[in-house]
């Protein structure tokens, strides 16, 4: 029984399988890999997806709806022949169709499947991804970032060793992601992205420079109108990535207009829509600490990487040539396939390993002194972490005689707690004593699957008390996810090839002439400083730096000229000799 990869899009989602060797893409009923992330209620009270949904956005627009995964993980109800759904639900329809499709081309059921989501969504928004799966009767394994298995297809298919830059540009989603390379494993160093632009945004642009040249108000129109209006925006620009010039005629009313739209117009009139690209942009690469220079391939992924301002806009940013595939719109879901192939352990895949990352902050609010009405967020796990992770953080009571803490569990970027997503709380009793004479240690521990366990542990007396969170697993399945996070909750200092490399920097250190101890000794310091942060990555890459170093010391011959020792620059990770 294959397991099924489902690129659940803002604008088409796809399926993928791996069998036979390779990844296949799953044709739906009408013979196209594309099935149009589009639901819409029938006369008879039936619930029609994909193509034949989008065609009635012209004639049922008040029975139809596209673009409902922008507010995944929100309240928002839409209301189609006259009942209301979530969107969780409509992406339920979208999901069991595309399973159907899959069960009917593969001649075999599909219990098992794998979703895409933008790197960017929140624990909520991936909590409805789970339930769209559920709902649509099949189990969600796990939940892949878009722009990872864009990533994992593209070194799949090149086998070069590359930091990445994925564009992951979407009909609704913009997704970027900084991803490091190298033998089997596909490293995410960081991610940005905004969830509510896309190329849909295109489209509502050249429509509102239609209306204005021409004087039209939107209110004006009926939404039958408007839609259709939207609809030739698209047609405008799927055709500008082949002409240079292209004529745009709508009618209202007993009124024909018509426009003359290049590229060059597109651009100047979505001006808002390159600035909110270039911050995302900026975001990504601030975050994992590479330069512009350092990027190896700028990868573009999503439908919207197909328009030529797109990729001109990217190659004048990044003075490369950004790789684009004819087939754009189909990386996230080979990638998706491939990573089918990994969980199925096939051959010639089996070995890659495809880490994920925290891409919000996760801490708790502690006490603001100038306003207790409003606490501040002190993080716990820093976004852009490699998960699975486990961080411990030690907060002191904040008022006398305080008979229980109370751990607020938040996820979010904001100064002040109340401005996060809130995902828990947890309370814990304590001795009374005043202010500051108590203490409790907070010790978050996250997995690759959403499964976020929090442990309180009062040092005076060393009980614990711990809550775990987890994206609407059974209990079975959390109970053994547990069991294999345990050993995270080691501090790194007691890890095996941490305190080996210590013992030799020690050894190297007492046998070494004075003018070397000084530089080993800040080796020694900065050693300890960075296992106290709890970074694997900087952990790992310091060792390995490390050991290139006292290997050096050992082998050094006076007659081969004066010891060097090289500096260690803590950018992320990455060391330079002088």
């Amino acid at each position: 029984m294959a397991i099924l990869g489902i690129d659940l899009g803002t604008t088409n989602s796809l399926g993928a399988v791996y069998r036979n060797g390779k990844v296949e893409l799953i044709p739906n009923r009408f013979g196209s890999f594309l099935t149009p992330s589009v639901v819409s209620v029938m006369e008879d009270g039936s619930v029609v997806t994909g193509q034949i949904a989008k065609e009635r956005l012209i004639t049922h627009p008040e029975d139809t709806v596209a673009s409902f995964k922008k507010d995944m993980g929100s309240d928002r109800k839409y209301i189609l022949g006259g009942r209301k759904f979530l969107p969780e639900e409509l992406s339920g329809f979208v999901v069991g169709s595309i399973v159907e499709d899959a069960r009917n081309y593969l001649k075999e059921d599909v219990e098992d499947v794998i979703i895409s989501v933008p790197a960017y969504f929140h624990d909520r928004q991936r909590v409805a991804t789970k339930r769209s799966g559920a709902l649509a009767g099949v189990s969600v394994k796990r939940i892949v970032n878009e722009p990872s298995a864009a990533a994992l297809a593209s070194y799949f298919d090149t086998q070069q060793e590359q930091l990445f830059l994925v564009f992951d540009f979407g009909g609704g989603t913009l997704d970027v992601s900084i991803v490091d390379c190298f033998d089997t494993m596909v490293e995410i160093l960081a991610v940005s992205g905004d969830n509510h632009l896309g190329g849909d945004d295109f489209n509502e642009a050249i429509a509102q420079g239609f209306l204005k040249e021409h004087h039209v108000d939107q209110k004006d129109l009926s939404a039958t109108e408007y839609a259709i209006l939207l609809r030739q925006a698209e047609k405008c620009k799927i055709a500008l990535s082949m002409l240079q010039e292209v004529k745009m005629t709508a009618v209202f009313g007993s009124q024909t207009y018509q426009s003359v739209y290049t590229n060059e117009r597109v651009m100047r009139e979505s001006s808002a829509i390159w600035q909110k690209i270039q911050n995302v942009l900026r975001h990504a690469l601030r975050d994992s600490r590479v330069d512009l220079e350092d990027i190896d391939a700028v990868i573009l992924a999503g439908g919207s990487g197909k328009m030529p301002l797109v990729q001109s806009y990217m190659e004048q940013l990044f003075d490369q040539t950004p790789l684009v595939t004819g087939f754009s719109d189909q990386l996230i879901a080979r990638g998706l396939g491939l990573v089918c192939g990994v969980m199925e352990r096939k051959d010639k895949v089996r070995d890659y390993i495809l880490t994920d990352i925290c891409p919000f902050t996760l801490g708790t609010s502690v006490d603001n002194d100038a306003d207790r009405q409003h606490p501040y967020m002190s993080a716990i796990i820093e976004r852009n972490t490699v998960l699975p992770c486990s961080r411990m953080q030690r907060y002191y009571t904040a008022a006398d005689y305080q008979s229980e803490v109370e751990v607020d569990i938040r996820q979010g970027e904001e100064l002040y707690a109340e401005d996060n997503l809130q995902l828990g709380m947890l309370k814990v009793p304590i001795p009374k004593k005043k202010k500051g004479e108590e203490s409790v240690d907070i010790r978050f521990t996250y997995d690759i699957n959403g499964i976020l366990e929090v442990e309180v542990t009062v040092v005076s007396t060393g009980k614990k008390v711990s809550k775990i969170l987890s994206q609407d697993m059974d209990e079975k399945e959390i109970t053994k996810r547990m069991q294999q996070l345990q050993k995270l909750k080691v501090h790194p200092k007691d890890v095996t090839e941490n305190r080996l490399m210590m013992e030799r920097l020690q050894a190297v250190y007492e046998e070494a002439l004075p003018e070397t101890r000084e530089m080993l000794m800040s080796y020694i310091r900065q050693f300890e400083q960075i296992l106290a942060s709890q970074d694997p990555r900087r952990i790992r890459r310091f060792r390995e730096f490390l050991d290139r170093t006292i290997a050096s010391v050992e082998n050094y011959d006076p007659f081969a000229g004066t010891l060097k020792f090289p500096e260690w620059k803590d950018d992320g990770g990455e060391d330079e000799p002088e």
